[in-house]
C-alpha cells in the first residue's frame, strides 16, 4: 500500500541560474562526499539532467533516503546571441543554446518520473516570470508534491516575502546556497515534502 521510501526521486527544477546544480551540489557534498555537477554564472551550464541515484540524508533522528535529480534550467525562449555575451564564440554559443534546448525537453519529461519536486528560485528576481508559473503550473497539473527554494538570500535585493506572496499555497524555505546559509531548515523542509508523498 505504502511506496517504499528509499525509492523516492526528487527533482530540482527552476530557472537558469537559480542555482539548482549548487543546492544539488551541497546536499551529495554533505551526505555522500561528493559533488553532482558544475556550476558557473553562464547560464544553462547544466544541460543534460544529472543524477545520483541514492542519497542518505539524516537529520534530527530521522532518515531520508532519496535518489536526487538535478535537472538543466527551463527556459521559454534560448537565443545563442545571448551566451555571447559571456565571452563564448558564436559556434560555442549555438551548440550551447542547441543543448540547452534540449535539456529543457528532458528536464518535461522526467517530470513524470519525479515524487516530488524541489522549485528553486533566485530571491532576487521577480517571482511573478512566465517561466515560474509555467513549471509551477506543471507541476500542480500532474499533482506533484512541490517544496520552493527561495535562494541566494546573500543578495541585496533578495526578498523571500515576494515570493511567499507569488506562491502563497506552497512552503517556502530561504537560503543561500552559496553560503550554505539555512541549510539545516532546508533538510527540515525536504523532509516534510518527503511526507507528502
Amino acid at each position: 500500500m505504502f511506496r517504499r521510501k528509499e525509492n523516492i526521486k526528487i527533482g530540482f527544477y527552476g530557472p537558469p541560474n537559480s542555482g539548482k546544480t549548487t543546492i544539488t551540489n551541497v546536499i551529495c557534498k554533505d551526505w555522500t562526499g561528493e559533488e553532482l555537477g558544475v556550476a558557473s554564472k553562464i547560464p544553462h551550464e547544466t544541460r543534460n539532467v544529472q543524477f545520483k541515484e541514492r542519497v542518505e540524508i539524516k537529520h534530527k533522528g530521522k532518515t531520508l533516503i532519496f535518489k536526487i535529480v538535478d535537472t538543466p534550467g527551463i527556459a521559454t525562449k534560448i537565443d545563442y546571441e545571448d551566451f555571447l555575451r559571456y565571452g563564448l564564440k558564436k559556434n560555442e554559443a549555438k551548440r550551447r543554446a542547441k543543448e540547452a534546448t534540449q535539456g529543457i525537453i528532458d528536464s518535461i519529461k522526467w517530470l513524470d518520473d519525479m515524487d516530488a519536486v524541489v522549485v528553486v528560485l533566485d530571491s532576487s528576481e521577480n517571482p511573478y516570470s512566465q517561466v515560474n508559473i509555467t513549471i509551477i503550473g506543471n507541476l500542480v497539473a500532474r499533482k506533484i508534491p512541490v517544496l520552493i527554494v527561495a535562494n541566494k538570500i546573500d543578495l541585496k535585493k533578495a526578498n523571500v516575502k515576494r515570493l511567499e506572496a507569488a506562491f502563497p499555497e506552497y512552503d517556502i524555505v530561504g537560503i543561500s546556497a552559496k553560503d550554505c546559509v539555512n541549510m539545516d531548515e532546508f533538510y527540515e523542509s525536504l523532509f516534510k515534502l518527503a511526507r507528502k508523498i
